[in-house]
């Protein structure tokens, strides 16, 4: 009897003992559960406010001036119509605008990427003299305030004869952006292991052939992040297409969302869908290089 009395009280001890071991098991599954939940929620919050100005932009754009003149912008809409979209498309110069954004955002991101690959790949992959000058040169630029740049650029365009052309606004967008993708190009192709480069000189390759077979390939994920940033930013810009562009019909649509404003004043279903054509490539761009859009975040980082 003293022999089970004592195996009884051991299998008692360990009972309390793994009890009291799954207390704290519990108590940490039920708090990471938590703030999980609190982190969806918050998330979820923040997400459904982030949206909520581009719902009603979306909403106003399809209801008509009568509408909205009756009810107010925040009401609940009573009508749907495309007609501001015509209105904005065709009346308010949308048309010729989103031409005139694409004439230069088209070429001004294959150019400073194609300018600024080359670039990053000779100061990547040679030993080339003051390259870390010329790296910092061009950082430098960037850190400069565009806005004490407006006049000097102004009449530069002018004395080259230059203002008032889309090419004139392609010139400044290349220039200002060159130095910043050159940076972030030299970051990733440094990271490319030399061995790759010396097998191929091995084989003969010269220096565009590595360039173009071997090292382009490869920057492919960087390329095309700095693809949907550059075009975002080229895109969406207004400072200096206002100050390189005069004529209304060389406007971007930056621009001629202004002049929209200006023209129909308080008809906010056309502006509303000024704003969302205007808003509707870099939208899908956006989409199309997402994947790539935020592991460009990761740029430079160890791969």
């Amino acid at each position: 009897m003293t022999a089970t009395h004592a195996a009884e009280r051991v299998a008692k001890d360990l009972g309390a003992g793994a009890a009291q071991s799954q207390t704290p098991r519990r108590r940490l599954v039920r708090g990471r559960a938590l703030r999980t939940a609190g982190f969806h929620l918050s998330a979820s919050l923040l997400s459904a406010l982030w949206l909520l100005p581009i719902v009603l932009v979306l909403v106003t754009s399809t209801r008509t001036f009568d509408d909205i003149a009756a009810h107010g912008v925040g009401s609940w809409p009573h009508s749907f119509t495309f007609d501001g979209f015509r209105q904005a498309w065709v009346d308010g110069g949308q048309q010729r605008a989103l031409i005139n954004s694409m004439l230069v955002t088209v070429p001004t991101v294959l150019l400073s990427l194609g300018l600024a690959s080359m670039a990053a790949f000779a100061l990547s992959r040679y030993d080339l003299p003051f390259r870390r000058v010329l790296l910092l040169l061009m950082l430098g630029g960037n850190l400069l305030p565009p806005q004490i740049l407006l006049i000097p650029v102004s009449k530069l365009s002018e004395v080259l004869g230059i203002y008032d052309q889309l090419y004139a606004l392609i010139g400044v967008q290349v220039g200002f952006g060159v130095g910043f993708y050159v940076f972030v190009l030299h970051g990733f192709m440094r990271s490319i292991p030399g061995e790759i480069q010396q097998a191929a000189v091995i084989d003969g390759a010269s220096p565009w052939q590595i360039y173009w077979r071997i090292i382009l390939p490869l920057a492919r994920p960087a390329l095309a992040a700095l693809t949907a940033l550059s075009f975002t930013w080229i895109f969406n810009d207004l400072l200096w297409a206002i100050t390189v562009l005069r004529t209304d019909t060389q406007m971007p649509i930056t621009a001629s969302l202004i002049g929209l404003q200006g023209q129909y004043v308080s008809m906010w279903n056309v502006i509303a869908a000024g704003s969302v054509i205007a808003a509707a490539p870099t939208v899908a761009v956006f989409l199309r290089f997402q994947r790539h859009f935020v592991a460009g975040l990761n740029l430079g980082a160890v791969k």
